[in-house]
């Protein structure tokens, strides 16, 4: 602000000085934009800010998602078999983190299942916790 108020009086015409109106409204210009600026750097800080609480938040769920898939390993599980068109049952051996997304993902097998058509299904599936219809701990049996 002082450099640019500076650098008007030096090129400032001295046959026709800048009458004390026009010298207000011009400061007062000034003024408010360097207001303007200052607050352009605030509302930059508070977006920086917000993506950091969002990044944080995100980083969060991510690690609760896996705390509970965790949770199941060694547990029945029951899922829409999209192939079968059923639902199924299996064990719980492993959890995955999905290395693009960072969502957890389930290893079933699914032993001696018996399908309605009566046949019998031994497979291993991947599956997202968002699929899963039921649990049951084998303490239940």
């Amino acid at each position: 602000f002082m450099q640019l108020l500076i650098t008007q009086m030096q090129n400032q015409n001295p046959l026709e000085p800048m009458s004390n109106e026009a010298m207000a409204a011009q400061l007062a210009q000034f003024s408010q934009l360097e207001l303007t600026e200052e607050m352009n750097g605030s509302i930059s800080s508070m977006n920086s800010t917000m993506e950091q609480l969002n990044s944080s938040f995100q980083g969060s769920l991510l690690m609760a998602e896996y705390d509970y898939a965790k949770s199941l390993l060694g547990k029945d599980v029951e899922f829409f078999d999209s192939g079968n068109q059923q639902d199924v049952m299996g064990k719980v051996d492993q959890v995955n983190i999905d290395p693009e997304t960072g969502y957890s993902s389930l290893n079933v097998n699914v032993t001696d299942f018996e399908l309605i058509s009566g046949q019998t299904l031994t497979d291993t599936y991947r599956v997202y916790l968002n699929n899963i219809s039921g649990i049951r701990d084998n303490s239940d049996l």
